[in-house]
């Protein structure tokens, strides 16, 4: 018998353009932000899990149908009357008979029944890694905030329309841009969220430098809302996974490759909503906080690897630890960016390479000795082979103006010198955004690590002169500086006030004259 497919598009329509899902999903959000869902940190994390759902209903049903295919036994991760199709679907048997019920009912199910069975899922018997990220994505969720069963069925019906079958496949704009799409909103600048999310051009940078290969281990130990690791599987895998060779492969980047830790209990749930959407079947995440150990659930990263091949990640400005994370490390401070390079050192295979992205300050500093110590423990145990300065206003439209660095180092080998690379002159703003074509020159000039008016080269000995000073002070740069003494501009008002008062003179006397 075959597998009832859930609907594509509930009216048949086709979103064939970029522009048409994003409206698709602007419609989504009016609803939310008059539904008590003001901002982006609100009705975000409410329409992680419906689109989820919905893009699980999906999958499961293909998965299914391909199973029966080949005569294979399928186990789905949701049985009715939880299933998408069920309860959510315009023509749902759960949700028909919900809303023939009494008045309330919807909204019963969905709080008292629906919610609740989500996030006992991990606690099933042999509970799949499937379910168990289910459960995880419902962690933080207590009950809708939509104020209304009208307002939620509403945007049921609007997510129903988004589907892959109803995304024109013509148009690279898969669903995980659509995700894409959400967190950028959550990191605009009034939201708060930008501690969570970087920008997605550096990240592509970044991923491109590091160059991560299918087989090796992508850890990221404050992963946000996942977007070095996601960025890191379109990579491996190639447009239209040109770079995945067998089923193996393809496996292993699905289910043996990625790996993160994230502490906030909002933006972990939304990481994870974020990996599976880009086809990373078991996303390896942590609940807890990284620095001090302490665990909220650890279920998905059992058997992870202590070291890893490829770090990328780019750990909080400004954050402020206590004692119980400064105690796990050798060198001692409250500077989260400082403690969190301290673990990534640690956590690199011989040979790992990791891309990480640094404010100013942990360059710079040389007044407490744990910047120092952690600096020098870099260059030791590291090769720092690349420095780029970024521009000040990167930042600025997550939520933080700070100016920043992309360190990449390779572990295993001590810096015998480090390239840098200075952007930090080019204006970044809302009409001017900082685009990947930025880094052309970059690209160009990295194999060879060659010097140009953006680009140049320090020795360890000339950075251990600096006490460690790795901040990118360009030689090449023009020095507009104006140079002169306080005298020597006195001097130069009185010889402009004298030539004024003789333009004066001589104005009056041709004028006397007529």
């Amino acid at each position: 018998m075959a597998v009832r497919r859930p609907n594509g598009a509930a009216n048949g329509k086709r979103l064939a353009t970029p522009q048409s899902v994003n409206a698709a999903i602007k419609s989504i959000c009016d609803i939310m932000r008059r539904s008590n869902c003001a901002g982006a940190l609100q009705y975000v994390p409410e329409l992680t899990w419906i689109l989820f759902l919905r893009i699980l209903d999906e999958r499961e049903a293909r998965e299914a149908e391909q199973a029966e295919a080949v005569g294979a036994e399928y186990r789905p991760s949701l049985a009715a009357p939880y299933r998408w199709r069920d309860w959510a679907a315009p023509d749902g048997a759960k949700r028909t008979e919900l809303q023939l019920a009494t008045f309330g009912s919807f909204f019963g199910f969905v709080n008292g029944d629906l919610i609740p069975h989500m996030k006992k899922l991990r606690e099933m018997p042999n509970a799949t890694s499937r379910q168990k990220v289910i459960s995880e994505i419902f962690s933080g969720v207590e009950h809708t905030r939509i104020d209304t069963e009208r307002n939620l069925l509403d945007i049921l019906d609007k997510v129903h329309e988004i589907t892959s079958e109803a995304v024109d496949p013509t148009h690279v704009f898969t669903l995980s841009q659509v995700y894409e799409g959400l967190l950028l909103k959550m990191g605009e600048k009034g939201n708060d969220g930008g501690q969570f999310f970087t920008p997605r051009e550096v990240i592509r940078a970044m991923v491109r430098v590091i160059d991560p290969k299918i087989g090796e281990t992508v850890y990221d130990p404050g992963c946000g809302t996942g977007g070095f690791l996601s960025q890191s599987f379109e990579h491996m895998a190639g447009a239209n996974n040109t770079n995945i060779g067998s089923p193996e492969q393809l496996d292993i980047l699905k289910r043996q490759t990625f790996y993160g830790r994230e502490k906030d209990n909002a933006i972990y749930p939304i990481a994870l909503a974020n990996l599976v959407l880009h086809n990373i079947d078991e996303p390896h995440i942590w609940h807890g906080n990284t620095l001090t150990g302490g665990e909220t659930y650890g279920g998905l990263f059992l058997g992870a690897p202590t070291l890893y091949d490829v770090i990328l990640m780019n750990p909080p400005f400004g954050g402020k630890e206590g004692k119980e994370a400064q105690t796990r490390f050798a060198y001692k401070t409250g500077a989260t960016q400082v403690l969190f390079l301290q673990h990534v050192i640690a956590s690199l295979k011989p040979g790992g390479r990791c891309g990480i992205v640094l404010d100013e300050g942990v360059l710079f500093r040389t007044n407490e000795t744990a910047f120092v110590q952690t600096k020098r423990k870099l260059l030791d145990d590291c090769d720092l082979w690349c420095i780029v300065s970024l521009p000040g206003g990167v930042f600025t439209a997550a939520g933080a103006g700070v100016k920043t660095n992309l360190l990449f180092f390779t572990k295993g080998r001590p810096t015998e010198s480090t390239w840098y690379y200075d952007l930090s002159d080019i204006k970044v703003g809302k009409k001017a955004p900082f685009t990947l074509d930025k880094f052309t020159d970059f690209f160009r000039l990295l194999p060879e690590r060659a010097d140009s008016e953006r680009s140049w080269t320090l020795t360890r000995a000339e950075i251990e002169a600096r006490n460690y000073d790795l901040k990118a002070v360009n030689p090449h740069a023009k020095n507009d500086e104006d140079t002169r003494t306080p005298e020597e501009l006195l001097d130069l008002i009185e010889a402009k006030g004298r030539e004024v008062a003789e333009a004066l003179a001589a104005l009056r006397r041709n004028t006397s004259l007529q």
